[in-house]
């Protein structure tokens, strides 16, 4: 009797295996584009392209095994394509907010330069330079523009879009700043005994 309650146990197990893998996996896939979606949502296409992709292509290889009727391999795809979508999502959040905290610190870093620039603009000094002054309120004004296109690429989420963008007025009042520091008003002024 126990021979028979242990073969009959070893029999059913390889019958409830045998019956799991004769079904396509529809739960699990429909679990992967799940994931799949969520990572979109979170970014992941932009900011973490490869393992999107391949969670992308890991589904595709599900359904390809499913048409072929091989469900233990279509399992196999759907289980990574699920693993690599979180991935993905996971990565594309870390990203966004390192990046998003680089663009906040750039942005910071810009406004001060830029009111560094102005002060010198409005004191007596820059009626010494008139063509320092011009090229200086040039940048200014530009910067000002671009600082508004920045934020908005902020508010849309595009944050390499940003950071591209304050590179480019970080450079060009880079270049102002020491003409304007350079002059002798800007310097600081020592009393004369």
């Amino acid at each position: 009797m126990r021979l028979w309650c242990r073969t009959g146990l070893a029999c059913l197990a390889v019958m409830l295996l045998a019956s799991a893998c004769a079904a396509p996996p529809h739960k699990e896939m429909d679990q992967a584009q799940g994931a799949i979606d969520a990572a979109r949502a979170a970014g992941a296409d932009r900011y973490a392209a490869a393992e999107y992709t391949a969670a992308h292509a890991a589904l595709q290889q599900a359904n390809e095994a499913v048409k072929q009727r091989d469900y233990r391999l279509a399992l196999n795809h759907a289980l990574e394509s699920r693993e690599q979508a979180q991935n993905a999502a996971r990565t594309a959040a870390d990203t966004r907010a390192t990046l998003r905290g680089d663009v906040e610190r750039s942005r910071a870093e810009i406004a001060a330069l830029v009111a560094q620039v102005r002060a010198w603009i409005d004191g007596p000094a820059s009626a010494r330079t008139p063509r320092t002054r011009r090229a200086a309120q040039q940048v200014v004004t530009q910067a000002a523009g671009d600082l508004q296109k920045a934020g908005a690429a902020m508010q849309a989420e595009d944050y390499t879009g940003a950071q591209r963008i304050l590179a480019a007025v970080k450079e060009r009042i880079q270049k102002v700043v020491p003409a304007v520091a350079g002059t002798p008003a800007a310097q600081s002024p020592r009393r004369r005994r």
